[in-house]
């Protein structure tokens, strides 16, 4: 079973700088609005991009325009050798559908 946060929860721990937005839309969905510091890659890409991420200690949370493609991307990453057993690594409750935060605009972020 995977960990859900909710968007309230992401948007506290994003701005606070203790969590990894990973975002699995696609680049010109990400481009048109995304949570603020988040890295776009989106999830046909993702088993291969996995082992380029630098994963450190840092919380990860997966977002998808639902939050069911997200839980598949946070299984696909806690279970990469690369991140840490303490990581947590959990999907946003609800997705883009339930984000009524703030989001930046534009181009994606090297991961």
């Amino acid at each position: 079973m995977v960990e859900e946060l909710t968007p309230e929860e992401v948007n506290e721990r994003a701005q606070s700088g203790d969590l990894r937005v990973i975002d699995t839309r696609s680049s010109e969905a990400y481009e048109a609005g995304h949570i603020p510091g988040s890295i776009n890659v989106p999830l046909g890409d993702l088993p291969s991009r996995v082992p380029d991420i630098d994963w450190d200690d840092t919380d990860v949370v997966c977002a998808c325009p639902v939050g069911e493609s997200s839980k598949q991307a946070a299984m696909l990453i806690s279970s990469y050798e690369g991140v840490e057993d303490d990581v947590v690594v959990a999907s946003m409750a609800g997705g883009y559908e339930e984000w009524t935060f703030e989001l930046e605009t534009g181009a994606a972020a090297d991961a």
